[in-house]
């Protein structure tokens, strides 16, 4: 077998020492080099295998083991080392048989890894020495800051602008994370976790779910959303169907809701009739909540219809602001 050097990437988001079994029979069967002590180095050692720690440059240590042992093994730090994966590759191409160079990844990141990075960035920038303006945060300060964002994300889908609509997400997801370590910072009987949050909603998914994780028939999409709302009763115990409707979304919204609710149920309360409130302002009032009420019995969404003629609005005003073309002065005609 000709000699090489194989480069062994790992995921640093991952427990140490967690390996695949390739990954553990090279490290046990030949030498390992690395550039520092870390979690993984100790995990190694202690499953066995000799590392040896790396001072200065690498590539001449790894050509002088490789001659000596025929296969060595570089055990990559964090950042995977790629600047030391050049320089080998280019010593090896200049000196063609002296060995192989092969990439094997030991670990890899799962899907959604990179959310925890999002929660240790949030983490030193809301710790002692870290950004003072999160640190001085609360969850009422961030209110306003959560309903932007979400109006920023809404925007991005309203636009079909999918890149766009990614970095708004992460912003909406900014403020998940920052609340959820500002939590960690309550009394302890009141104190919860970003992993208390992806918990519950994992749980949450779950038991709403019955025909994807318990087998359970799926039926139509109404019967799934049935279902959805049975289980969503019987786990809320509420007392009015209204329960659990946000109060605080925009008033137009929040009719459509509050109808939407009362329909589902079978309730039939006539909204109030204009020409019977005692103001201008409550026979305003009802007159827009029996539009909302025509508008929902019409299939049509009222927030959206409002938002589409008022944005045509906003464009008319802009069009008039701008300043009327110059009109041509007419030339005389050439008398030639």
């Amino acid at each position: 077998m000709s000699a090489r050097i194989v480069l062994l990437v790992t995921s640093p988001r991952l427990p140490a020492g967690l390996l695949t079994s390739a990954a553990w029979d090279v490290v046990r069967q030949h030498p390992v080099l690395t550039g520092a002590e870390s979690e993984l180095v100790t995990a190694v050692r202690q499953a066995g295998a000799e590392v040896t720690v790396v001072e200065g440059p690498a590539t001449q240590p790894l050509l002088d083991a490789v001659a000596t042992h025929g296969t060595v093994v570089w055990l990559a730090g964090p950042a995977g080392d790629e600047a030391l994966a050049r320089e080998l590759g280019l010593r090896l191409a200049r000196q063609p048989g002296l060995a192989e160079m092969e990439l094997m990844y030991g670990s890899w990141d799962p899907p959604g890894a990179r959310l925890l990075d999002a929660v240790a960035v949030m983490d030193r920038l809301a710790s002692p020495g870290g950004d003072p303006w999160k640190r001085a945060q609360t969850h009422r300060s961030l209110a306003g800051y959560l309903l932007e964002e979400s109006y920023e994300a809404y925007d991005a889908i309203s636009a079909d602008d999918t890149d766009a609509l990614r970095e708004e997400l992460g912003d909406v997801l900014l403020q998940v994370v920052l609340h959820a370590r500002l939590a960690e910072e309550l009394p302890e009987d009141e104190r919860w976790t970003i992993d208390d949050v992806a918990g519950g909603l994992v749980d949450k998914m779950i038991r709403r779910n019955p025909h994807v994780f318990a087998g359970a028939e799926a039926g139509t999409l109404e019967d799934i959303t049935e279902n959805w709302e049975r289980i969503k009763r019987a786990e809320k115990a509420r007392d009015s169907v209204l329960d659990g409707v946000a109060l605080s979304q925009p008033a137009l919204a929040l009719a459509a809701q509050i109808l939407k609710r009362a329909a589902r149920r079978g309730i039939e309360v006539p909204p109030p009739l204009a020409d019977t409130q005692v103001d201008a302002e409550a026979r305003l009032g009802a007159s827009l909540l029996a539009t909302v009420a025509a508008a929902r019995e019409a299939g049509i969404d009222p927030e959206a219809a409002l938002r589409r003629a008022t944005l045509a609005y906003a464009e008319a005003i802009r069009t008039a602001e701008s300043p009327p073309a110059e009109t041509p002065t007419p030339q005389p005609p050439d008398p030639r």
